[in-house]
């Protein structure tokens, strides 16, 4: 038996609240630091905001100066930025992919291409660097269509265009006149989307979970793209059938295209997609536990998550098995900021949001911060609110039932998570 170890947590948003209320309760976690961390993850462990994420070098230091046994890195941008190279040259195991298997997140154009080497099915695409190239494309074909900024853009970098001019408009703001840009234009997919999750260590994978995220602002799916309105877990749209052929035509084929390029995943993997007519397709990996989809997936984990994390730092998943709680749905509904995904006012208190807490119920923080015991908005997306439910409507009702309860005039929410799922459920009740 291993003896437990400080575990050091990467990130300061609801996704790394999720983690951190997850890994702290493991018998392996001799104690939990986070970097920076919120006032959420102060509950769990000792948020860090003294240590610069950025400065891999001190983020090293101090995993030796705290004997630390595993580190897991939440958010995109260190992922990509190398920290777990810097981690694992120094002898300290790191949840997480390299600089170089981080790619399939920080750059769609790379994705694209390996899709296309090894035959996985996504949406035909091109890839443009210049501005006349991309705009005499678009002239050649017809709307809808997809723009998508090829690096980092925190989810809210895809344009899914009506017209060609709004397309044309989106392919300027990436591209006209900026240094370096690049981006991806691509089909426009028809089916309904669902979230795919695999815990990877560089040759094999296991599915662990999916989830259906609501990515527009506002109910109906209308408004821009977001970070993500809310989740539910599981998507029952995604059948045993449909999962396993993720896994042989999409997951599977990436790991070894990636073995076979010498740069290996490892980590979670979280497949975008797309369920149309011809089967499932990709639309986009991202290289890490979603938000808000770890908000649903954590709470249905019926074992222990630490193993499995430190199991795939160190490659070899042989023997895992992470377990879920099959009796059991989750919904997350994501309280924001009026403004969002624009410009939002920060600073206004919000009241309540540890007193709704109870058996299956979870709120999860984000953009928040403390000012002595007010607790006050910080960010875009400020709260998760989860619930569990013997279905996702039960869910649902509870998730909502405890958003009501929270005192918090200056955010606002969406009224409809989890409703294509719910409706299913009313139809299957009748058939």
């Amino acid at each position: 038996m291993t003896e437990p170890f400080p575990i050091l947590l990467i990130g300061s948003g609801g996704r790394e609240h999720a983690l951190a209320w997850t890994i702290a309760r493991s018998p392996l976690c001799a104690k939990l630091f986070v970097a920076p961390g919120n006032p959420g993850t102060a509950r769990h462990g000792e948020n860090r905001p003294d240590l610069p994420v950025s400065d891999h070098a001190a983020v090293v230091a101090f995993c030796k100066a705290e004997g630390i046994g595993l580190v897991v890195v939440g958010p995109e941008a260190p992922l990509v930025a190398g920290l777990v190279d810097d981690l694992t040259a120094a002898g300290i195991p790191a949840f997480g992919p390299t600089k170089a298997a981080a790619q399939l997140e920080g750059s769609k154009g790379f994705t694209k291409e390996l899709c296309a080497e090894h035959g996985i099915p996504t949406a035909a695409f091109a890839r443009f660097t210049a501005l006349a190239p991309a705009l005499a494309y678009l002239r050649a074909g017809a709307a809808p269509i997809v723009v998508k900024a090829d690096g980092l853009a925190a989810g809210k970098g895809v344009t899914v265009a009506e017209t060609l001019d709004e397309a044309e408009a989106a392919v300027r703001a990436i591209l006209d006149g900026s240094e370096g840009g690049a981006l991806v234009i691509e089909e426009c997919l028809f089916g309904e989307e669902a979230s795919f999750f695999a815990l990877c260590d560089g040759t094999r994978a296991i599915p662990i979970g999916t989830a259906q995220d609501h990515k527009r602002v506002h109910d109906g799916d209308r408004g821009p793209n977001t970070g993500g309105m809310g989740a539910y877990s599981p998507a029952s749209i995604v059948t045993p059938e449909i999962a396993a052929e993720v896994m042989a035509r999409i997951i599977e084929p990436t790991l070894a295209g990636m073995a076979a390029r010498k740069t290996p995943f490892s980590g979670i993997l979280y497949a975008g997609l797309m369920l149309t007519d011809e089967g499932p397709k990709l639309i986009e990996y991202n290289t890490r536990f979603g938000d808000p989809e770890a908000q649903v997936l954590m709470p249905r984990l019926s074992g222990d998550l630490v193993p499995a994390l430190l199991a795939a730092a160190r490659g070899d998943l042989s023997g895992i098995d992470i377990g879920f709680d099959a009796s059991r749905a989750a919904l997350t509904v994501v309280m924001a900021a009026q403004g969002y995904p624009g410009a939002v006012t920060r600073g206004t208190e919000i009241r309540g949001a540890e007193a709704v807490q109870d058996e299956g119920i979870v709120v999860f923080q984000a953009g928040t911060r403390r000012e002595g015991e007010r607790l006050l908005a910080d960010g875009g997306r400020v709260l998760a609110v989860t619930a569990l439910g013997a279905s996702v409507r039960e869910a649902q009702e509870r998730a909502y039932a405890a958003v009501a309860r929270i005192d918090w005039p200056e955010g606002f929410y969406r009224r409809d998570i989890g409703g294509r799922e719910v409706a299913r459920e009313a139809d299957d009740a009748r058939t």
